[in-house]
């Protein structure tokens, strides 16, 4: 239900001999694509890595959703020329451009820490909510 505020692939998971098939060779990227007109549910989530010719292809990028050149649009545009893959990552994910999911990352790593763990965790129990 969230994906309009993502970039969302569709592509083809290429086969793996020694595990489960997390690579994916994308046939089409699209920035923020209303629910009803995603191609799939595998969000990009910013994580790159990316060639050189990158910079070229942002150079001849228009400006899109919300007026700014979107690297989605220059990916997209470099697909008629380079082949651009994907991998589906597993674990959570904490989206901390949300104020909700910055609070929730910030609360579950200081839980997990043995220096502040304890401590936050006792503070935590002691709020009067």
């Amino acid at each position: 239900e969230r994906i309009s505020s993502y970039g969302v692939i569709s592509g083809t998971p290429q086969p793996h001999p020694n595990g489960p098939d997390r690579l994916y060779k994308i046939a089409d990227l699209i920035e923020k694509p209303p629910v009803d007109q995603a191609p799939s549910n595998l969000a990009i989530i910013g994580r790159y890595i990316l060639e050189p010719q990158i910079f070229k292809a942002l150079e001849t990028t228009q400006a899109g959703k919300g007026g700014e050149i979107q690297l989605t649009d220059a990916l997209r545009a470099m697909l008629h020329t380079h082949p651009i893959y994907g991998y589906r990552i597993e674990g959570t994910r904490y989206d901390t451009g949300d104020k909700l999911g910055f609070l929730t990352a910030t609360v579950e790593f200081a839980l997990r820490r043995p220096d502040l763990g304890p401590a936050f965790r006792a503070y935590l129990k002691s709020l009067k909510l």
